[in-house]
């Protein structure tokens, strides 16, 4: 049975036990245990006050249960009960670890005897108290147990405050050095991106004179190679800004105390002796009257930005030639194919010997000329096809010596050094001579006073990183003893229009052909340049596997090219009728059978018409809704046993003949012979 507490009369004996804190006292359980249910009620009437539980019990099996479930302050144990008296209930108490530091006084009206006492105490007692029970006493025994214990909670519960306290202040102390850690971990990665960045803060003073910078960071060293502390010296600065920038930059910079900010681009000479271009971003930082104070700056090296923006800008001049050369080559080469084909034919019929052959012969070779230069112009905008074969440097490079002793006049020296064993090269025996001849015009003039040119011809061999790398090439190199070039020029010499020489004197296209052509084969070029030294320039082309060469033999108008038409017919299909006129007539002086037409449309009602066609020469490029290149497509389809030869003088880049042979414009009589020998065989075949 337990009993709550309530009001008494003796309260002020036993007193107010109130918490550490003043907040209502620590409650507290007392266990009274007596077989007599009178005595219970009796020490519960004595005991009885606010803060105190009682649990009232009657036997002492019941206490056991009790005390294994609930903390009391003090035990009240009766000693004379049936079953169990309260020494072996006391015993059974103190033997477990919960109720072992409990105290217990024992209710006794007999045993008074010191046996019994010291019997008791043995037992596990801390007091006695006598029967009849005088209620002073109990209350002042119970009392002092009663402070204890709650002395003792009071105590626990500082203690589990503290220790809450000291988890607590362990947890802010964690979370604050885990804070200052991200701040840490954030400033260095914050200094490592701006050690890595081309940026450099500084200030500077305002007003004129040499202007100072006192830089915050030191990135300006691994930008420029100058240490922070050299800009503190006056005119440092302006010592290596380039001069052609140098009176634009001191204008904005002193329009930028009115303005408040500025943004300056300029070049600037780095410790190693490069140039870059510094993009320099300036505010004006005021006082705390808002007059201007000094100047807040910083550096970026936006080289790598100006330099794409020149590729950029070199790219949109080639396309930009591009556009305007195949715009007109197809044109041009239409046109010149009737100069040179109606000469050609002209030149058959004159005596071999005679004055009118020779002229003829005159302006054949100018008509190729021109020819060739639309060539180079298609191939530098990289819009025309390559015709790449095998090259024999043995043979090739000599006959350059000889053309260049000639051209480039008795006051230039050439020379030539070439390895005995060189790779093999596939490339545009045409175009690569050009590109040479053009190179070693430019050397000559570098040589206005005259000189020596040499050209070196070597085979590289390097170890391959995969097995599908090219391994060897062969390096072409056109050296001078020339003026030379600085590092601004050789950085801008393959860029189209571009040109050092007077008004009249270069189109600034040359150098760029040669870059173009290059590049379409496959290869690179370098520069190397030292002012009044000489210039030397490489071109590298990559050699190529032994079942890729193509042998090229040159094609000349002779008896053992003739070939005999016999009346075979053959169709033409052109849209320009003085080109058409002229393939005709090549064609009949050969003895072909030939039938012609406008467009793809009526070559195909020709072909339905006149099963007798041997052949179809078209051209590509025709008005209407069909290509050359689609009437032949059709036309295999349809007529597998007819051969069709392609004529063109302009490919685009989206068109691809595919298999089809094509005969590029303008051409030789003898060319033509030698497509129609090989078309007319493979149909034979």
């Amino acid at each position: 049975m337990e009993r709550p507490s309530g009001p008494s009369s003796s309260s002020d004996l036993i007193g107010d036990q109130t918490g550490a804190t003043g907040q209502s006292p620590i409650r507290a359980k007392i266990l009274i245990v007596d077989d007599d249910r009178r005595n219970l009620l009796a020490a519960s009437e004595v005991l009885d006050e606010d803060g105190l539980d009682l649990v009232l019990v009657d036997s002492p099996e019941e206490a056991l249960r009790r005390t294994l479930r609930e903390d009391f302050a003090v035990l009240l144990l009766d000693v004379q009960m049936p079953r169990m008296d309260g020494y072996e209930l006391a015993s059974l108490i103190r033997s477990r670890p919960r109720t072992s530091r409990v105290p217990i006084l024992f209710l006794t009206a007999h045993n008074k005897d010191d046996i019994h006492v010291f019997r008791g105490y043995s037992a596990g007692a801390v007091d006695y108290v006598f029967k009849p029970i005088h209620p002073l006493v109990l209350k002042s025994k119970v009392q002092v147990f009663i402070d204890l214990y709650r002395k003792t909670e009071e105590i626990k519960q500082q203690a589990a405050a503290e220790k809450q306290l000291l988890l607590e202040n362990l947890r802010v102390r964690g979370e604050k050095l885990e804070a200052e850690r991200a701040l840490r971990r954030r400033d260095e990665h914050q200094s490592a991106v701006l050690r890595g960045l081309p940026i450099a803060l500084y200030t500077a003073p305002l007003g004129e004179g040499d202007r100072c910078l006192f830089f915050t960071n030191d990135s300006i060293e691994r930008i420029t190679g100058y240490p922070k502390e050299a800009f503190e010296a006056p005119g440092h600065w302006q010592s290596r800004l380039n001069p052609a920038d140098y009176e634009r930059i001191l204008d904005c910079l002193e329009a930028a105390g009115a303005t408040g900010a500025a943004a300056l681009e300029y070049r600037w000479r780095n410790a190693d002796g490069a140039e870059r271009h510094i993009l320099d971003q300036i505010v004006v930082n005021r006082d705390e009257d808002g007059a201007p104070s000094e100047f807040l700056g910083m550096w970026f090296d936006v080289t790598e930005r100006k330099e794409l923006e020149l590729s950029l800008l070199h790219a949109s001049k080639l396309e930009a030639v591009g556009r305007l050369t195949g715009g007109i080559a197809h044109d041009f080469n239409n046109m010149l194919s009737i100069v040179i084909g109606n000469l050609d034919l002209l030149q058959r019929s004159l005596p071999a010997d005679g004055k009118a052959h020779r002229r003829v012969q005159s302006a054949i070779e100018g008509a190729q000329r021109c020819a060739e230069l639309t060539s180079r112009l298609l191939t530098f905008s990289r819009r025309s096809p390559l015709q790449p074969a095998a090259l024999d440097f043995t043979t090739f490079m000599p006959s350059l010596v000889k053309l260049l002793e000639r051209t480039l006049g008795a006051r230039v020296g050439v020379s030539l050094t070439m390895d005995e064993v060189l790779p093999t090269i596939c490339v545009d025996h045409a175009q690569l001579e050009a590109a040479l001849i053009n190179l070693a015009v430019n050397a000559r003039d570098a040589m206005p006073e005259g000189g020596q040119l040499g050209l070196i011809v070597r085979g590289r061999h390097e170890d391959p990183v995969t097995e599908h790398d090219a391994t060897e090439a062969v390096e072409i190199s056109v050296r001078d003893t020339g003026m030379g070039m600085p590092p601004s020029v050789v950085a801008r010499i393959f860029e189209p229009f571009f040109t050092t020489k007077e008004a009249g004197k270069g189109t600034g296209l040359g150098l760029s052909m040669v870059h173009g052509f290059v590049q379409q084969s496959g290869g690179c070029i370098s520069v190397d340049s030292v002012p009044g030294e000489g210039t030397s320039i490489t071109i590298s082309l990559p050699a190529t596997r032994s079942n890729d060469i193509r042998s090229r033999d040159p094609v000349e108008a002779g008896p053992q090219n003739q070939l005999h038409g016999e009346g075979r017919a053959v169709l033409v299909v052109e849209d320009d009728a003085d080109v058409r006129h002229t393939a005709v007539s090549a064609l009949q002086s050969l003895a072909f059978h030939v039938v012609d037409a406008r467009s793809g449309d009526e070559a195909l009602e020709i072909l339905e018409r006149i099963p007798e066609i041997a052949l179809v020469f078209s051209d590509v490029n025709m008005p209407g809704t069909m290509t050359g290149i689609e009437l032949a497509h059709i036309a295999q389809r349809q007529w597998p046993h007819i051969p069709v030869l392609l004529t063109s003088g302009y490919l685009q880049e989206d068109q691809d003949a595919g298999t089809f042979e094509v005969l590029q414009k303008p051409y030789r009589v003898s060319e033509l012979v030698e497509k129609l020998r090989t078309a007319l065989d493979s149909r034979n075949a």
